[in-house]
């Protein structure tokens, strides 16, 4: 892991175990809350003393309880407004730190029985402006494949071939062993919470994965059994999928600023309900959705249909009868 979790106080660290073992939270989600907390209490330690050092370098590895047991209402609102103000942080990403946070006080009050008033149950979350998902259109999405190139062709064309086509998180794709793909034409992948869905692979799909099983290099011993290999061996990582995919938006003319592996995500989503006349609740089922508001955001995305759907009205064409 690239985080330390001795850098956290000891109920901290039994708070993100609980959350490990008891809610079988992923380790992308465990790691977020590691970072969260650890502003968190960082935070407070500093509102506390009023340290003369930069906020990232204050200790809060040894705080006691009492750190966050003495919290009040209008402190968390002030930590909303130093993650405003200080850090520039969008309502998005404070709306997951205020998440956090209320997560956090809920164990040590509810669980952990550790704190007599949980300051964080009244603490509301910014509002969060809906806009809507950026995605590529099916010509771009053609140009994007079509700029696939070199010597790591097979690989890199059924990783993009798969975003768009399946709509994976970028974690769910590096999580993929070989062993996950069964009776040859299905594919299991590990989601958010650690819940296992099933999502079937399209011919596209399918001959881009074999054309790369064909010659796709042995993995090292530490992990063997990972489905996309790095050029060292390893399972690919994040960061390394990430860059790919840059070098190819670049190459295809796209902008490589706005789009990413979830704006791919986004961009099946986007053509399975566009294209495809997929229902709703199927598309839930694919994109892993745990409630079907996440995914009615791709209901909105069809302007065409909206014009389709007001042209269709019998009364459409009706003129004045002009006298």
């Amino acid at each position: 892991m690239a985080y330390d979790l001795n850098e956290l106080p000891v109920y901290a660290r039994d708070y993100l175990a609980y959350m490990d073992t008891v809610r079988n939270c992923s380790e992308n989600t465990i790691r977020e809350y590691f970072y969260d907390l650890r502003m968190f209490l960082r935070f407070l330690k500093n509102k506390s003393s009023n340290y003369n050092i930069p906020l990232d370098e204050i200790s809060v590895d040894n705080e006691n309880i009492s750190l966050v047991d003495t919290v009040t209402l209008s402190d968390l609102y002030s930590y909303m407004t130093f993650l405003n103000r200080e850090r520039h942080m969008s309502s998005r990403s404070r709306a997951r730190k205020a998440a956090s946070v209320k997560s956090f006080y809920k164990y040590l009050f509810s669980k952990a029985k550790v704190i007599k008033i949980n300051p964080a149950a009244e603490l509301e979350s910014p509002k969060l402006s809906k806009e809507l998902p950026r995605y590529l259109s099916l010509e771009e999405s053609r140009r994007l494949l079509s700029s696939v190139d070199g010597r790591y062709h097979a690989r890199d064309f059924a990783i993009i071939i798969i975003f768009l086509n399946c709509g994976l998180r970028i974690s769910e794709l590096v999580g993929i062993n070989t062993n996950h793909i069964r009776d040859n034409d299905t594919l299991v992948v590990r989601g958010k919470g650690n819940k296992e869905r099933t999502i079937y692979l399209n011919e596209a799909c399918l001959f881009a994965i074999n054309r790369y099983l064909n010659v796709r290099p042995k993995s090292n011993n530490e992990d063997p059994n990972a489905l996309f290999i790095s050029m060292r061996g390893n399972r690919m990582s994040r960061k390394t999928i990430h860059v790919m995919l840059k070098k190819y938006f670049l190459k295809a003319g796209l902008d490589a600023e706005k789009f990413s592996a979830h704006k791919l995500r986004h961009t099946a989503a986007t053509l399975m309900y566009r294209h495809g006349n997929v229902d709703i609740r199927a598309l839930q089922s694919i994109l892993g959705h745990k409630g079907i508001a996440t995914t009615e955001i791709y209901t909105h995305v069809d302007n065409e249909k909206i014009r389709e759907a007001i042209n269709a009205n019998p009364l459409s064409n009706v003129k004045p009868d002009i006298k």
